[in-house]
């Protein structure tokens, strides 16, 4: 199986959210988490309340049964929406995410760049990352 193959599954009958309704999501009290790296956000802009948390560490700092888990990752009720720069290794986050106990776990479709296209407002930070 390629990566297009495995990209579908892991978006297979999952309900991606468009920028304007991860801002709705997060008045709700959904978890906004940029995995985007360093350099990333330097070049595109800090998305504003989101919690930064890097790709390598994402499912132990939101599993509730984790014991490296941040103070955030509250119960498996809990809607996280993943972001990235352009929609893709967020799907493959949020899948990840879904398998280790976070059913609502979901991503921003098109990424920061849509966010951007939509309008919405980029920040110079600082960033609220989690190690």
């Amino acid at each position: 199986m390629g990566v297009d193959e495995v990209l579908a599954a892991a978006r297979q009958g999952v309900r991606r959210l468009r920028p304007h309704e991860v801002v709705d999501a997060a008045a709700r009290g959904a978890l906004v988490v940029d995995t985007r790296t360093e350099a990333h956000r330097r070049e595109q802009g800090e998305l504003p309340g989101a919690l930064v948390i890097d790709r390598t560490v994402l499912e132990w700092r939101l599993d509730p049964t984790s014991p490296w888990r941040i103070p955030e990752a509250t119960g498996p009720d809990l809607q996280v929406v993943v972001v990235c720069r352009h929609g893709y290794s967020s799907s493959l986050a949020a899948a990840s995410l879904r398998a280790v106990g976070l059913p609502r776990a979901t991503d921003l479709e098109g990424g920061v760049q849509a966010w951007v296209a939509a309008g919405l407002p980029l920040g110079e930070g600082p960033a609220d990352v989690r190690p």
